[in-house]
Order: structure tokens, then C-alpha cells, then sequence
């Protein structure tokens, strides 16, 4: 907890650094700790979706109408 003229005159240094409040604070106790802020792995982001080869857009109409067919011959 700050008291009122703490909070708003952090708040005032936060915006001028172009940061939240939160931010200005935790990089702040960051600094104090010794401890680096953690980065941030955008590879981890771009494997996320990784379909192993598969192409299902090139082939989404073949296998829709290769699920519709067997829809249809248990029918």
C-alpha cells in the first residue's frame, strides 16, 4: 500500500517512463532484488500450433466429402 501523494506521483513517473503502475513497480523490485525481469520466448509461441506436416487446408474439401461419403453409407 502507498499512501495517496506516493501513489500518484508514482503513477506521474510510471506514464512519463511510458509504463503501467504495475510495471514501474515491478521493475522497481526487480531492480531491488538483483533479479533480471524474465524474457519473453516467442519460439515457444510459433511451435504452438505446429501440425506435425499435415496440410488440412489444402485438403479440407476432400476430406469433408471423404467424411459425408461415410456419414452416408452407414445411413
Amino acid at each position: 500500500m502507498l499512501d495517496a501523494e506516493t501513489h500518484t506521483r508514482a503513477k506521474r513517473r510510471a506514464a512519463e517512463l511510458g509504463d503501467s503502475l504495475a510495471a514501474y513497480v515491478r521493475r522497481l523490485v526487480e531492480a531491488d532484488l538483483g533479479e533480471p525481469a524474465p524474457k519473453a520466448d516467442i519460439s515457444e509461441i510459433f511451435s504452438m500450433f505446429d501440425s506435425g506436416g499435415s496440410d488440412i487446408a489444402r485438403h479440407k474439401d476432400e476430406y469433408l466429402a471423404e467424411a459425408i461419403m461415410k456419414v452416408h453409407k452407414r445411413e
